[in-house]
């Protein structure tokens, strides 16, 4: 077989790979272009099926299931109000139990305390352990000695 009608094959799968986006259209695409390079090479048609049998093969059972579960695992990154959990601000007015201001990422934020029983005074470096609203539930920073 020509190696021009592998690639039109591998054309017409990535075409459907794109309406479909199954990933098994795409990887028998990659396994057309590898046929084509080898009836490139001048093997025979046995070969070429051989290797797209053997590339289809393996994308389809060691490529696909990783790829799909790699899409399927939610992002590392965190946005809006989520990704100030964890970061460091300062008090500017003493943050208690239902009360308090700190800076923010260089913004003001109203505050209150993780620990109820604790207050924690002007000037102090705190956790933003959650952000409930527009109000940002802090923990004072642990000194290291």
């Amino acid at each position: 077989m020509p190696w021009f009608v592998w690639l039109l094959a591998a054309g017409v799968l990535g075409a459907a790979e794109f309406f479909t986006l199954t990933l098994a259209f795409g990887l028998l695409a990659g396994a057309a272009l590898v046929a084509a390079v080898v009836a490139g090479v001048g093997i025979g048609v046995v070969g070429q099926l051989v290797a797209f049998g053997v590339a289809a093969a393996a994308g389809l059972v060691l490529v696909r299931p990783v790829a799909l579960r790699h899409m399927a695992q939610q992002p590392l990154t965190r946005e809006g109000s989520d990704a100030l959990i964890g970061k460091p601000a300062e008090v500017i007015r003493e943050v208690t139990a239902t009360h308090g201001l700190i800076r923010l990422s260089g913004e003001e934020w109203s505050a209150r305390a993780l620990d109820e029983s604790l207050v924690i005074p002007v000037g102090a470096l705190v956790d933003v352990m959650e952000i409930e609203g527009a109000t940002a539930v802090v923990h004072p920073r642990e000194l290291l000695p």
